[in-house]
């Protein structure tokens, strides 16, 4: 995992552009051709929050992480009060994808927050969106509620994640 340049912006829109489509073909219209757009990935690497995953010289994925939190987040019971991190945009090239990146993505995001001193992190998805569910599971994040976003006809369900520290050997 590295941090995204802008070199990385071609390949991160191709990644969005094959998402979308997958995700359209199930009835998923979280992403759209309003977002994310590539301004959103240029804010994202200027801010310093966009980080890419590498294999075979080319981008295969990316994941945003960073404290700012959608304004609908203040509407649900969170498991903690304390200060979080959020994942934001997150995708795997489909040819990657059932290989463990997704996880090592999660998993990335969970180091980073430690290394920030943060021990809580937060993300949400369209309500349809199967696959980002069962991850979220699998990750060990809990389910908190849900909110509208985005003007999506569909809630969106949020999840959290508590980080406990890893017993000392």
């Amino acid at each position: 995992m590295r941090k995204a340049q802008f070199e990385d912006i071609n390949e991160i829109m191709d990644i969005i552009r094959l998402t979308i489509f997958e995700m359209h073909s199930y009835n998923n219209y979280q992403w759209d051709e309003n977002y994310p757009q590539e301004k959103d990935f240029i804010t994202d690497i200027n801010e310093g929050n966009l980080y890419v995953l590498e294999r075979d010289g080319r981008v295969v994925a990316f994941i945003c992480v960073n404290q700012i939190e959608p304004e609908e987040y203040s509407e649900l019971d969170w498991s903690s009060k304390e200060v979080g991190m959020v994942i934001h945009r997150m995708s795997v090239h489909p040819e990657y994808r059932r290989t463990g990146v997704g996880s090592k993505l999660m998993k990335f995001a969970e180091v980073l927050a430690k290394n920030n001193k943060i021990n809580y992190l937060k993300i949400d998805t369209n309500s349809i969106n199967e696959k980002m569910k069962a991850l979220f599971i699998k990750c060990g994040y809990n389910f908190i509620g849900e909110m509208q976003f985005l003007g999506k006809e569909e809630p969106f369900y949020c999840y959290d994640k508590i980080l406990v520290e890893e017993p000392k050997r």
